[in-house]
């Protein structure tokens, strides 16, 4: 494989079958944060619903143009705070805010609404044209009323999570709060920003004031899905998911519904859990098609359950939706994994071509180039580049992934001390993630660490027993030549 040499320059209700029996969970109900720091824009947002059993999901609304013009309403509230709205409704009010911007060019909060809605029709669909448009809107909107923008200011911070650079975001984020101080909506986007940095100590503080806030019950759905995802950082796996299930018990619209459905999906597959994952991700397609994160969840999900073939047509439907990088890669070591070596460069290849698309309008794609580079093309190519994202932005991801570039180089030593802060709750690691765990295990297995290696490999297998098709073979093979771990000698009488 060749590296890549592209660096840039600078209606429906929504019962799930078979549901979970409850479990037990802590009764830390403690409201947070909202949807996604990108997830402001254009296409319909995208967190994720799961409706909980004993509460039926909100009727469709009824059509007609009364129904339309709520529609639209919900949807700028949607854009302008982070909650899920469906795809249709956003690309409606696209248009009707280029429309009005048009007539009225003086309205800066039509110029912030549309560039918050680009950044989301985006995220949503890989329309990489929308971050440009995105960013000339919101610089518009401040030019027109610069004092107290805080709609623009988070709409630039959500864009900038959206493009990967933490920096600006969290530049535009503080300033947004400097602004609007008790305005919940900026501290989502403003934690992802600090987690983006590694700032974990800045994470918590926003996080404790964001909850010291009262929100209003339209909200309080994507208050707590953002909490769900802040906890699942933690390895809270408990909290988590009794924080995604009542914030699908309280969403009103079917977009809710499916967005916090594909995180209750994620959070399942992540614990190894194939079948509740895929009926999560199932209910989340059947009430939002485009929803694109859930198609690829399904793709996982029937790998995992071996079901190959429709495992294939899941991944394809999310490359439909949105042809994004990640679940490029996803497929591409679906088939290598299956010895369809020709098909697999086929998607790496159109990796390769998202990716340039991408760099051109503005993403900083290092993170994903070297995931790719590590395992399949260059490298040293793979460490210059995480090492370069780990100067500038630090987070637990980047430290695994530089973990694994240095390990994939030869450079063991240095590789554990990444791997181990990803690992390593007290270095802000704590996220229990397969994939981490089994880079660290490799990488002591290489450096005779037999012990730790066993526990690491053991704890990957536990975590998630299908993980990855290419690496779960490998972790199984290298358990299997460690073999047991020696009985403790008996201490001197």
């Amino acid at each position: 494989m060749c590296a890549l040499d592209n660096r840039p320059s600078g209606p429906a209700t929504s019962l799930l079958p078979e549901p979970e029996p409850p479990r037990r969970r802590r009764v830390l109900r403690r409201l947070l944060i909202v949807g996604l720091a990108g997830s402001a824009a254009a296409c319909g947002a995208l967190l994720l619903w799961h409706p909980h059993p004993s509460h039926p999901a909100a009727p469709p609304a009824a059509a007609g143009p009364q129904a339309q013009r709520q529609s639209t309403a919900q949807v700028v509230t949607a854009v302008v705070n982070g909650v899920p709205a469906a795809l249709p409704d956003l690309t409606t009010l696209i248009g009707e805010r280029e429309a009005r911007v048009r007539a009225q060019p003086r309205d800066a909060r039509a110029w912030a609404v549309l560039g918050a809605a680009y950044v989301e029709r985006a995220t949503r669909t890989a329309g990489v044209a929308d971050y440009p448009r995105a960013e000339r809107a919101l610089q518009t909107s401040l030019e027109v009323s610069a004092k107290g923008n805080a709609e623009a200011l988070r709409g630039l911070t959500a864009l900038a999570n959206a493009r990967r650079d933490f920096p600006e975001a969290k530049r535009f984020g503080e300033e947004a709060l400097r602004a609007a101080p008790k305005q919940w909506s900026t501290y989502p986007a403003l934690i992802d920003a600090y987690n983006g940095l590694g700032d974990y100590k800045a994470a918590r503080s926003a996080l404790d004031k964001l909850m010291a806030l009262r929100v209003g019950a339209d909200v309080k759905p994507a208050v707590m899905a953002r909490a769900s995802a802040v906890y699942r950082d933690r390895g809270w796996r408990e909290d988590a998911v009794a924080q995604v299930t009542d914030a699908a018990a309280a969403a009103r619209t079917p977009a809710e519904q499916a967005a916090y459905l594909s995180q209750a999906g994620q959070l399942a597959w992540e614990r190894g859990d194939r079948d509740d994952a895929l009926r999560h991700f199932r209910a989340a397609v059947d009430l939002d098609p485009d929803l694109s994160a859930a198609r690829a969840g399904q793709g996982r999900a029937l790998a995992a359950l071996g079901r190959t073939q429709d495992a294939l047509t899941a991944y394809q439907g999310a490359l439909a939706h949105r042809p994004s990088p990640q679940v490029f890669l996803e497929l591409g070591e679906l088939y290598e994994s299956l010895g369809l070596g020709r098909e697999a460069d086929t998607q790496y290849a159109a990796l390769r071509a998202q990716v340039q698309r991408e760099l051109a309008a503005g993403i900083d794609d290092d993170l994903l180039i070297g995931r790719y580079e590590e395992d399949h093309g260059d490298v040293q190519e793979a460490v210059q580049r995480l090492t370069a994202e780990w100067e500038r932005q630090p987070g637990i991801e980047v430290a695994d992934a530089l973990g694994w570039a240095l390990h994939r180089a030869g450079d063991d030593k240095e590789a554990l001390r990444y791997a181990s802060i990803a690992t390593d709750s007290t270095k802000g690691g704590g996220v229990r993630s397969a994939p981490y765990a089994f880079h660290r295990g490799m990488i002591e297995r290489d450096l005779e660490l037999e012990a730790p290696a066993r526990r690491h490999l053991q704890d990957a297998l536990r975590i998630n027993p299908y993980f990855s098709p290419l690496q779960v073979p490998v972790a199984k093979a290298t358990l299997a030549a460690l073999g047991q771990e020696p009985p403790e000698e008996p201490l001197p009488g």
